[in-house]
């Protein structure tokens, strides 16, 4: 049950009374059968069509249990749940690397391995259970394909004039997307100071800050914009009703095409107001059925090693990555230096 700030007036009575819950005001007591989600965006669909949509509805179907969904972006629903961490409205959080990590920093997170984790990779996952992915993911970058012929394939392509106001990408610090820019572009570049350097002149195009990097699908798709960041998963599910996005992944010139896994991971809230159905759902995100799932509706990877999906979006998300390094960040640092990181680029953009 949640925290309350009522004075009850007796032992008894707090036994028996209702408790106001968080989300939209209603009694937990006697709404158990709810279980509340924040997530970053990218796996409910635009038509209600995605993974979340699908998985939630049969969870519902299954169990009985009501999916309250609050979405936003990676570190917006970190900034979120610990804001209310004194009375955690929140009973599962699913948000993108570094802000996962983020999170177990600061103590919202509670340990539980959600049955089938035993076959996630031991990357994609914490040592001591307080989360694991649901969704594995790469980062990348989309492209208008009826304005632009070709993709682009570097970096530096992006300071032509042609792509002046015509190119934005998503608030570091704030969107797991976001911070996502920085991380890449600190490996293609070989450190922070070359990539704030880049970032720096990459502001002459850049339309501004957007909190959610979801919303920069629909602006490319309609040709507001040329390029925007955004991940595979999110971009390809995208691309079913958008017919004019194109995914790619920038290089330095010189260099090779490069991403990293970017997973969708959660996390059973710490004091969540409804623990045993948390339980429930991340069991059933991480089951075999579920997982089947991620690739033929949601467009992305199973996060478990045991499902080997073999449907017509499988075989094109490998084809999409095919021929791009993948390299492995080091998220401990990230994790530390994330704030330094975005100090480092809001100064550098003036941001």
């Amino acid at each position: 049950m949640p925290r309350n700030t009522l004075k009850l007036a007796t032992a008894l009575s707090l036994l028996a009374t209702p408790v106001l819950a968080a989300c939209g005001g209603n009694s937990a007591a006697a709404d158990e059968k709810v279980v509340t989600v924040y997530s970053a965006d990218g796996l409910k669909g635009e038509k209600g069509d995605g993974w979340y949509d699908r998985i939630f509805k049969d969870f519902e179907k299954q169990t009985g249990i009501k999916v309250e969904y609050v979405e936003g972006g990676s570190g917006e629903m970190v900034q979120r749940a610990a804001r209310e961490k004194r009375n955690p409205q929140a009973d599962v959080i699913v948000t993108l690397p570094p802000f996962i990590q983020q999170a177990d920093g600061k103590g919202l997170l509670q340990k539980y391995a959600p049955k089938g984790s035993d076959q996630v990779s031991a990357a994609d996952k914490a040592a001591d259970a307080t989360w694991t992915s649901v969704v594995n993911n790469y980062f990348g970058f989309i492209y208008n394909k009826n304005e632009l012929k070709q993709a682009p394939t570097t970096w530096e392509e992006l300071l032509e004039g042609k792509y002046k106001n015509k190119l934005q990408y998503s608030t570091p610090g704030v969107a797991g997307d976001g911070t996502a820019v920085l991380i890449k572009a600190m490996h293609d570049f070989g450190g922070e100071k070359p990539a704030m350097d880049y970032l720096r002149g990459l502001q002459a195009n850049n339309v501004g800050p957007s909190a959610s990097t979801g919303k920069l699908a629909p602006k490319v798709d309609k040709g507001e914009l040329l390029v925007a960041n955004g991940d595979v998963q999110m971009n390809f599910a995208q691309s079913k009703t958008m017919p004019n996005l194109g995914i790619w992944f920038p290089a330095k010139d010189g260099g090779k095409p490069t991403t990293f896994a970017l997973p969708y991971a959660a996390g059973l809230v710490t004091d969540a107001p409804h623990t045993e159905n948390g339980r429930k759902l991340l069991d059933f995100m991480l089951s075999q059925n579920a997982q089947k799932q991620v690739s033929e509706i949601g467009g992305g990877f199973s996060a478990r090693q045991d499902v080997k999906a073999t449907d017509a979006n499988a075989t094109a998300l490998a084809e999409i990555i095919d021929g791009v390094e993948v390299f492995e960040p080091d998220w401990d640092d990230i994790d530390k230096n994330l704030t330094s990181y975005v100090d480092a680029w809001k100064s550098a953009t003036d941001s």
